[in-house]
């Protein structure tokens, strides 16, 4: 290996260096069972950020026009609690918050099927923490749908 192929690993990463040497780590939602591509497949994680974005700025500007009117520090807090009850009512009844619908992307549990209310409220807290929304797994999955054993796929 040359100077030039370390600094390359170095600079795409770990994964891409493992499949270079021969791992084969398969497609994101290949060990889930879903496709590799299309509808059903593993929400990639600019629609994801996107989704979040348009969630947030909505939250923010209910807060502002309706709670506190006029931004100042009450305004993230009203917002951030706006957004809790938003994802809660929304990903617990049809699967997807007004950011996720515009993208195209849903939550479903891994069997499938809708997420339970316990296991939405779970989800919700831990992205509303953001920390477990951060860390993420080989299928692109934040901690917090892992632990609530969901999945954010496409349309």
């Amino acid at each position: 290996m040359d100077n030039r192929e370390a600094m390359g690993s170095w600079l795409s990463g770990p994964r891409e260096a493992l499949e270079n040497a021969g791992a084969n780590f398969g497609y994101r939602g290949e060990q889930l069972g879903l496709p590799e591509s299309g509808p059903g497949s593993i929400a990639r994680p600019g629609r994801r950020i996107g989704a979040l974005v348009v969630d947030w700025a909505l939250c923010m500007l209910i807060a502002y026009g309706l709670v506190t009117h006029g931004y100042n520090q009450a305004t993230s807090n009203w917002a951030l609690l706006i957004f809790f009850v938003l994802s809660v009512l929304t990903v617990g009844t049809i699967g997807c918050t007004p950011g996720k619908r515009l993208l195209g992307l849903r939550v479903v549990s891994e069997a499938g099927g809708r997420l339970g209310v316990g296991r939405v409220l779970v989800r919700t807290v831990l992205l509303c923490v953001a920390i477990p929304a951060l860390v993420w797994d080989r299928d692109g999955r934040g901690l917090h749908d892992r632990i609530a054993k969901s999945v954010e796929v496409r349309i």
